[in-house]
């Protein structure tokens, strides 16, 4: 299907907002009268920058307060709408939004409502338009869609249609069931956005908080699949106001828009890219930074060993168990010291994997290597975190260990048996972003969103993960986003001993994270401990947690440049990431930066 975006879900300029509509892959765009008024082009400089992008203007909006007013204010309203729709002539827009009123002198009568819109798409008609009638979630006397469509039925004109919009529907509650009623050549738009679910005005909702859809908490797909049953065949249009979006910067939000509709798209089955390929491991996870060092002494304590050496690149192979850390000394090393960098991914179909994230406009990264070299396919998530698909000791794929020679070694005491899971500090305007990233990209499920209590305001978290656990990764935002402590990463390492492993990397000369006596003091009065225990986790920072399905030990050490790591024990099934401790966490890394 065609797909559309209006204007307004963009920030920059109009001509900025039309170019990053263009490059992301739309076929059509919405444009929102602000940014027409606000453009220095003339209609017909639009109309043909447009044409010269590939894009269709599917629809001009808004026109308001149209209907059920007053004869001396519907004189008007026609005076003003015939000045549009010679404008629309100009800019090559053949359809026109027109939204239920909230005119304070609009009254509750539908046969009047009816004539007047009749009337207006006689004069529509005149100039080869047609008016989709659309109900606010807050108009003044028509707020569903079924309303409006009665209303459209009534009037009885060709040139009249009307305009679903899934925001106006879902955010009332209203049954879209009865959208199947309608026939689909008179349903002339069909408006989509998400949101997540709050309890408040339906008007704030709508103005700040809409996302694309498979970002919110709305069955988007649902009211898809009851449009496309009635024959529907206009564009799939997103038309999503939201605070982030207007701040953040054109392109990728565009992008980020289209792949959602791809999302929904194939959810709704009228496409089929290639088959998501969800992951089954971590293969390794790689650490970008400027002084090797450092990261060497606290892999060291942790019980890694330096394994092998890139043949032709400045990678370092640390492992244990099945953890895999490569420290790279390479000249992209960023400026802000260690950093996560790159994460490789066990999958069961590497090509496979690639070809649907190509599909899914996840940037595919160009790689030098050598002819020598596993090749491996690598995309770029949107905090620019390069993802790895990779088949480790599988026969009859390539191994990407291969490309490493082993050094001299002897193996560490152990404790560490694998990644437990990997925490990404998002962009703030990124967030909702990556989470569909890594649901649509990689398949994996996305958790409901948690919001932590840090010093200096919220931070918000939320997980991906495949079915089994044996894939985990925390995507997470700041509300400070010039605080590095925030925003720093993490890699959570398992083992079925914390205490034992605490210890040791304590013996081997690193620093755990000091925890504050207050937290010990309120984790006796939650939960009983046998003798010794509370005071074992209190000499070790060892924090606790439990939920229905089992218990969740776990420590971290002294961050290094913007990258921390926390030793785990999940116990019983825990399925969580001790998010109940993440305040104690956060203040104590403030405190120990700010020290």
């Amino acid at each position: 299907m065609r797909t559309s975006i209006a204007t307004v879900s963009l920030s920059g300029s109009l001509t900025e907002k039309l170019t990053a509509a263009s490059r992301a892959g739309f076929d059509g765009v919405e444009i929102f009268e602000n940014d027409l008024l606000a453009s220095p082009l003339a209609p017909e400089e639009i109309r043909a920058r447009c044409a010269d992008l590939g894009l269709r203007i599917d629809l001009y909006q808004p026109m308001r307060d149209m209907e059920a007013v007053p004869a001396d204010v519907f004189a008007s309203n026609l005076r003003r709408a015939r000045h549009k729709f010679e404008l629309m002539g100009r800019l090559g827009a053949d359809t026109v939004l027109v939204c239920s009123s909230v005119h304070p002198l609009a009254v509750d009568d539908d046969a009047l409502a009816a004539g007047q819109l009749h009337e207006l798409a006689v004069l529509a008609q005149e100039f080869g338009i047609r008016v989709a009638y659309e109900a606010l979630a807050w108009g003044r006397h028509v707020s569903t869609y079924e309303h409006a469509w009665n209303i459209v039925e009534t009037a009885d004109h060709p040139a009249l249609g009307t305009c679903l919009d899934s925001f106006h529907i879902l955010s009332r509650g209203s049954d879209p069931k009865g959208i199947e009623d309608i026939p689909g050549e008179k349903i002339f738009f069909l408006q989509l956005a998400d949101a997540p679910l709050l309890a408040m005005d339906v008007l704030q909702w709508s103005r700040h908080y809409r996302c694309f859809p498979g970002q919110g908490g709305f069955d988007v797909a649902d009211l898809v699949r009851r449009v496309l049953h009635t024959g529907y065949e206009g564009p799939l249009s997103l038309e999503v106001f939201n605070d982030v979006y207007r701040q953040a910067e054109a392109g990728p939000t565009a992008v980020d828009a289209h792949r959602s509709l791809l999302l929904l798209q194939e959810t709704v089955g009228v496409t089929t890219p290639p088959a998501p390929v969800v992951p089954t491991g971590v293969a390794f996870a790689e650490l970008l930074t400027p002084d090797a060092e450092p990261v060497a002494a606290l892999l060291g304590a942790l019980g890694f060993t330096r394994t092998a050496r890139h043949r032709s690149k400045p990678v370092d192979l640390w492992q244990q168990g099945e953890a895999r850390v490569l420290v790279n000394t390479g000249p992209a090393g960023r400026r802000d010291g260690t950093s996560l960098a790159a994460i490789g991914l066990e999958s069961p179909d590497p090509v496979g994997a690639a070809l649907r994230a190509e599909a899914l406009l996840a940037p595919v990264l160009p790689r030098r290597r050598a002819a020598a070299d596993a090749p491996l396919d690598a995309v770029a998530a949107p905090d620019g975190t390069e993802l790895f698909f990779c088949a480790t000791d599988r026969a009859g794929l390539p191994d990407w260990r291969g490309d490493f020679e082993d050094v001299p070694h002897e193996s560490g005491p152990g404790g560490v048996h694998s990644i437990d899971h990997l925490a990404l500090a998002q962009p703030w305007h990124q967030f909702d972003e990556a989470a569909l990233f890594h649901r649509s990209v990689l398949g994996l499920h996305a958790q409901e969103s948690v919001d932590v209590a840090d010093p200096y305001g919220l931070m918000r978290s939320r997980a991906v993960t495949n079915t089994d656990g044996s894939v985990r990764i925390a995507l997470s935002v700041g509300a400070a986003p010039s605080d590095d402590t925030v925003h720093a990463q993490h890699i959570a390492l398992a083992t079925d001993d914390v205490v034992t492993a605490a210890r040791r990397f304590r013996e081997a000369g690193g620093r755990v994270l000091p925890i504050p006596a207050n937290y010990y003091d309120d984790l006796a009065a939650r939960f009983e401990f046998a003798e010794g225990e509370l005071e074992t986790y209190r000499a070790l920072g060892i924090l606790y947690d439990r939920d229905a399905y089992g218990e969740f030990r776990h420590c971290y050490t002294r961050t290094v440049g913007r990258v921390f790591f926390e030793l785990v024990q999940r116990d019983g099934g825990y399925r969580g990431y001790g998010a109940q401790n993440a305040p104690v966490r956060l203040a104590a890394q403030h405190t120990v930066t700010g020290g």
